[in-house]
């Protein structure tokens, strides 16, 4: 990406102040900038960098008043910090949707359509009777069965597989080793003591501006749809059962694991290594903290959860600060069985 100083500040509704034509190609931090990189100052902390950096532009607040001469132009905008992320999210959108075309080897089934301005990088497979919108990218050796949707502007990035049947939405990103639509767990214990398998014939669906970090695993449905709600960011290493339903713009932090058939309300926030139990319902709004253990549904709205297993955050904190102070209970108890012996 190359601009110009106005066009940055055109961008982001900023007025310049210095040498608007200035070219930026790189984004970088105050401290670290040099020609041909563009930076922000939010935190006043960092302000003495604004007067050595050699970044070519700074992105400053409205309000910000320099107390020396500066050598980077300066665009003055509302919000520094939003600015600069909108900036970040602009680069990273003409980084990631740059490539356009076929790598070759590349396969793609009888039946399966393709968008405009699309790619498909070298070793990528697609199976049968596919439709793959507009500006989908599909980088090399990601695997793609038969049947599949996916919405425009989404990213499937190296090494990702999305099984047959699956539906992926619009502006979605599926990070490297990712696995969508793998068998759900499903085996029915016998008589014998043996398990027979039970056959996963249902799909994922994710629906639009889903984020899928490297190596997280979603199981397709027994029946039915494993469905990923609109705005959902899953963290790496996450495993989702079959069945599961997670609601719109919840969060979840890696190797957390989500057993069959439990739904997780909208606006949730789970913390890393989080385990929930089956056939559960989680309220919206509800916040798990690392490494709890949920095993009984949430049915109230917007409460913290904290502990293995997970109960009330405030009842926890009190029972971890009765278990600090059982060496001084338990040295109290003995003076105490002390004087009564006497």
């Amino acid at each position: 990406m190359e601009l110009t100083v106005k066009q940055i500040a055109t961008l982001l509704e900023g007025e310049v102040v210095g040498n608007d034509l200035l070219k930026v190609s790189s984004l970088a931090k105050i401290e670290e900038g040099k020609q041909g990189d563009i930076s922000f100052l939010s935190n006043p902390k960092y302000e003495s960098f604004l007067y050595t950096t050699q970044a070519s532009a700074v992105i400053v607040n409205r309000s910000f008043q320099p107390q020396k001469p500066v050598a980077p132009a300066l665009i003055f905008v509302e919000n520094s910090y939003s600015a600069f992320t909108q900036l970040l999210e602009e680069y990273h959108r003409q980084i990631s949707f740059a490539r356009i075309g076929v790598e070759q080897p590349a396969y793609a089934g009888a039946g399966t359509q393709f968008g405009e301005r699309g790619y498909r990088g070298a070793f990528s497979y697609v199976g049968c009777n596919c439709q793959i919108g507009t500006n989908v990218k599909i980088y090399p050796h990601v695997y793609v069965g038969d049947n599949v949707q996916i919405g425009d502007n989404t990213i499937i990035q190296p090494g990702a597989r999305i099984l047959s049947n699956c539906q992926i939405g619009r502006n979605c990103v599926i990070h490297p080793g990712a696995v969508i639509g793998s068998e759900g767990f499903g085996f029915a214990p016998q008589t014998d003591g043996t398990y027979k398998t039970i056959p996963q014939l249902g799909n994922v669906i994710l629906e639009d501006y889903v984020n899928v970090g490297a190596g997280t695993t979603i199981d397709c449905a027994t029946m039915g749809s494993t469905v990923i709600r609109q705005g959902v960011k899953l963290d790496n290493l996450v495993q989702i059962g079959h069945n599961v339903e997670i609601g719109r713009d919840t969060v979840v932090a890696a190797q957390t694991g989500i057993a069959g058939s439990t739904k997780i309300g909208e606006r949730c926030i789970i913390g890393g290594q989080v385990g929930f139990a089956g056939h559960l319902s989680i309220a919206n709004g509800t916040k798990v903290g690392a490494q709890s253990g949920v095993g009984k549904s949430i049915k109230e709205e917007g409460i913290s959860l904290n502990g293995s297993t997970a109960f009330l955050m405030r009842d926890n904190m009190r029972s971890q600060a009765v278990f600090r102070r059982l060496p001084d209970l338990e040295r109290r108890l003995d003076e105490l069985e002390k004087k009564t012996e006497k």
